[in-house]
């Protein structure tokens, strides 16, 4: 049996009360997805040096390598144990409980632009290219069209957030979703960070975060399963706990407290941390630009 360090407070839940039952839907190294059946949501257990997120269930080992779990096989809950078939027994005994909560827009304009400006430029540094971020050397043909595109894209959604124009916010949104490179596209995971911005509570684009939701309602036919779940839950305000200790260091945090964050959060996936920042850096800039703090 093992044991789970933390885990968000919804999957715990479930795990408490028996009420979970699902198959293993796909499997990595240091993660395993489940589908849940009564939902139809993925949860995600993850090893332990993955960060909290939600829907997900830290434990204390290394790599599933180690397991051999397939495809489809069962997943229950008993006597507050998750059990995976009979190959894996996780148990929450002792688990700390998460729960994604971003921090309100800041009051004080002069630490928020300061740190906003670092960020762009440590991301121009040292974030991963082949996603969003344009690569100096692309390999081929495709990947200079796939990146002329999503800038397109991107530069068109900037364009109708700051013209306000609700209904050209969606559709130029939808245009991001399964678009580029990674196992979460480009698109999807720069909609995660900008969806982000949008559920900062008494953030001037607060009032958009209706927008993702609706976003999401289109995007289940245009990306995979493991890509939806983080756009609808990032649609909500609910993401992983890097994540938003980026968002707290930009608000309040001194430089390198920015930086340990920022990279924490480059260092998710191949270009997905850093099409995340993107999205996020883009949606805190169009809350300046909309009616922000002066």
């Amino acid at each position: 049996m093992r044991y789970a360090k933390s885990g968000d407070v919804g999957f715990i839940e479930r795990i408490k009360a028996s009420s979970f039952n699902g198959l293993v839907h796909s499997k990595f190294n240091r993660t395993v997805n489940i589908q849940c059946l009564e939902t139809d949501e993925l949860y995600t257990v993850a090893c332990h040096d993955i960060d909290n997120g939600p829907n997900t269930l830290v434990i204390g080992i290394d790599q599933f390598d180690d397991f051999d779990l397939a495809i489809n096989e069962a997943v229950f809950t008993m006597d507050q144990k998750l059990f995976i078939s009979n190959r894996l027994v996780i148990s929450i005994e002792n688990a700390n409980i998460w729960e994604s909560e971003l921090p309100e827009y800041p009051a004080d304009p002069q630490v928020f632009y300061r740190n906003l400006s670092m960020v762009k430029l440590y991301i121009d540094l040292h974030g991963k290219n082949g996603g969003v971020k344009k690569s100096h050397m692309p390999q081929n043909p495709f990947d200079v069209e796939m990146s002329k595109i999503l800038q397109e894209r991107i530069l068109l959604l900037q364009a109708e957030i700051l013209k306000k124009g609700m209904p050209d916010v969606v559709n130029s949104a939808i245009k991001l979703v399964g678009l580029g490179p990674g196992l979460t596209p480009s698109g999807d995971d720069f909609l995660v960070g900008l969806f982000t911005s949008m559920n900062i509570p008494t953030s001037p684009l607060y009032g958009y975060r209706k927008l993702a939701e609706e976003v999401v309602q289109h995007a289940k036919d245009l990306t995979n399963d493991i890509s939806l779940i983080a756009l609808k839950k990032a649609s909500y305000g609910q993401v992983r706990e890097s994540i938003i200790h980026l968002v707290q260091s930009i608000f309040t945090g001194k430089g390198e407290e920015v930086t340990l964050s920022l990279n924490k959060v480059l260092n998710i996936g191949s270009s997905s941390g850093t099409d995340i920042a993107l999205g996020l850096y883009y949606g805190l800039e169009a809350t300046i630009k909309v009616g922000g703090l002066k």
